[in-house]
């Protein structure tokens, strides 16, 4: 299973749901790496569940137009069988304005792919 390269595929398809008129599998992509049990901690602290998560984000295609998620600094921070834990900086570009959160995430993979379990986003200021 090539982590890096789902984490980042995860980001592209948010990015592209988000900054483009995208098709509905780009959203089912989405939705489907997300464990039936996903939570995740917000930068503002609110704490989401996938239900919630999954309806803001069917609402919000194409409202920031153009932007790019970029993923860089993958760490592994822990790894077996039942889950994987790593730590990422996501940047949003968006309208020449750049926001950059650090975020850890608890993923549990599968044959050929990861579920995301948790996550938890801190935003990294300027």
């Amino acid at each position: 299973m090539d982590l890096e390269g789902a984490i980042r595929a995860l980001h592209d398809d948010l990015a592209a749901w988000l900054g483009t008129e995208a098709p509905d599998s780009v959203f089912d992509r989405f939705a489907a790496a997300q464990d039936a049990s996903f939570s995740m901690v917000t930068t503002t602290g609110q704490i989401l569940h996938r239900d919630e998560l999954l309806a803001g984000l069917r609402a919000a295609r194409n409202a920031q137009p153009g932007l790019r998620i970029t993923i860089s600094e993958i760490e592994v921070l822990s790894a077996d069988d039942a889950m994987t834990v790593v730590r990422f900086l996501e940047s949003h570009d968006h309208a020449g304005v750049v926001s950059r959160r650090r975020v850890l995430a608890v993923l549990r993979p599968e044959p050929d792919t990861v579920r995301w379990w948790t996550l938890q986003e801190t935003d990294v200021p300027d």
